[in-house]
């Protein structure tokens, strides 16, 4: 953390984030070197075991499994369960794992989704790995863990019952891809019993290192359609669910969205993947639908697909219906801009609330909501034909919380918020009188008991001030605050002319 008044650039927050814990260079978890462990392994003609994530109750987790039902577990390498195993087989798919005894359909919706999207994927899923050439039971796998990148290794022991593995696995009984990541992400979270519940957020979040931003369905924007459709080209990673208990796909991940013509009128199609496998839409576009002859041969030949596969076909207005929101994961939301000129840069802060000197809490303490952290930003000359476009959203921050705890089940979420000022000219802390005279130009709409909050406004230039709070105060607790901002150019004279975001974080002593 820079002291206070220090002016962060974009720059050095890029060359930052370049060093150790970059996607090119990530952190090595529990400061296990995967090629130093792998050649030593093969140095000795050993297979590998994990000893910070071993084959054990432990691993499993505490409430997941019957203790008469976790005394039969074996934990098996792939090759003792079939004969020649394959980590991936005829390329990856989303229909190649049904889920097990975990309730982590939130995490299975979001390895949906990252198979539509390749790159993405090998950044998670290092392809080049195999049961054959210099095998010695090791794998990794990346994800982005509260701002970081980590490297996470595992040994490919998995819990089986009379054989049979319990958790994921895969439909094609020789491909362990689905298992072993499942296990490392288990192993990042703390357990198997960690992962039970969840949001497709999360996951999304962890495989790529962006920001999600979720809409409601009761209250979705008129151009919706538009928005997925865009999202899906710009390769962002896509779920949504349904109320707990009203259907039997609880998350779901969905990718194309054609529009076809049926008797000559367009109609508006999403694509959605239950990660059950099982599971489907019974209605309008559903596989035995009456409507598929309406439209063309060619269209029909091309979308419909009548398996129960636990993928299926609705019209935008039943999606809106029956599910009750939708998670847009991405690098930078430029699917929000349609037509702009607009371009986003990112950069990360991390805080900390301090009971006592920088835990504020909500506005509703006026006494001490200003002893929260403070980040100062400055929006400079937007464009002209960004600015002109109604609706078009110039920032957006988000508010994430870093665990205390390692086992995902066993850290305490706050409920936390983020505000944001206007203000002319001032420096310095910001004293508790101009929160008593200043209303927010932007806030969430709730303090929300989760792990990441999002905020997406559209702010004239001039300067700001972000104040991202937990509701109650003297809560200590580490966050992470990303600050996306659009960043629109035009030529003039052969340069670019750039309008640009500076912040000032400022913090009590």
């Amino acid at each position: 953390m820079p002291p206070p008044g220090v002016c962060m650039s974009i720059m050095q927050e890029r060359n930052k984030q370049e060093g150790v814990g970059s996607l090119a260079n990530p952190e090595k978890h529990s400061n296990q070197d995967f090629q130093q462990l792998k050649q030593y392994c093969l140095a000795r003609g050993v297979r590998y075991i994990d000893e910070m994530f071993p084959p054990d109750h432990n691993s499993i987790g505490d409430g997941l499994l019957s203790s008469d039902f976790m005394s039969r577990v074996v934990w098996l390498r792939p090759a003792k369960i079939i004969q020649n195993p394959d980590f991936i087989v005829d390329g990856l798919s989303r229909f190649d794992f049904g889920q097990g005894m975990v309730e982590d359909c939130w995490f299975l919706a979001s390895i949906g989704a990252l198979t539509f999207q390749k790159d993405i994927l090998e950044q998670v899923v290092p392809l080049n790995q195999t049961f054959k050439e210099d095998y010695c039971g090791i794998f990794h796998f990346r994800f982005w863990r509260f701002g970081r990148w980590v490297d996470v290794v595992i040994d490919d022991k998995l819990p089986t019952v009379d054989g049979n593995l319990i958790f994921v696995h895969s439909k094609t009984p020789n491909e362990f891809w689905p298992a072993l990541l499942e296990k490392a992400y288990a192993k990042v979270c703390g357990s198997y019993a960690d992962m039970n519940l969840g949001t497709p957020s999360e996951a999304m979040m962890d495989f790529t290192g962006g920001v999600h931003i979720t809409f409601k369905l009761t209250d979705a924007p008129s151009n919706l359609w538009d928005l997925l459709f865009r999202a899906v080209q710009s390769k962002s990673l896509i779920g949504c669910g349904t109320p707990q208990g009203v259907s039997n796909y609880s998350w779901c991940s969905f990718w194309f969205l054609p529009q076809i013509l049926s008797q000559g009128r367009p109609v508006n199609l999403i694509r959605l993947f239950n990660p059950w496998g099982r599971g489907e839409w019974k209605g309008d576009w559903s596989d035995k639908s009456s409507m598929w002859q309406t439209v063309s041969p060619n269209d029909r030949k091309m979308c419909l697909s009548v398996k129960e596969d636990g993928e299926f076909w609705m019209t935008m207005e039943d999606f809106c219906k029956h599910f009750t929101d939708v998670t847009i994961c991405c690098m930078r939301p430029d699917f929000l801009d349609g037509n702009s000129k607009g371009l986003w840069t990112h950069s990360i802060h991390d805080g900390r609330w301090v009971a006592g000197t920088t835990a504020g809490g909500c506005m509703n303490f006026p006494n001490s909501f200003w002893t929260n952290p403070q980040y100062r930003v400055k929006i400079e000359g937007l464009d002209r034909d960004c600015s002109e476009t109604q609706g078009d959203n110039n920032m957006l921050v988000s508010l994430m919380q870093k665990p205390d705890k390692r086992n995902r089940r066993l850290v305490k979420s706050l409920y936390i918020g983020i505000n944001i000022f206007e203000f002319k000219g001032q420096r310095g802390k910001f004293p508790a009188d101009f929160f008593n005279t200043n209303v927010p130009v932007a806030q969430t709409k709730n303090v929300l008991n989760v792990r990441t909050v999002v905020l997406l406004s559209r702010l004239k230039p001039g300067e700001y001030l972000i104040v991202p709070s937990s509701f109650n105060p003297n809560e200590t607790a580490s966050f992470i605050l990303s600050i996306l901002s659009k960043l629109v150019h035009r030529l003039l004279s052969g340069k670019p002319i750039w309008n640009f975001v500076t912040w000032v974080n400022y913090t009590l002593n």
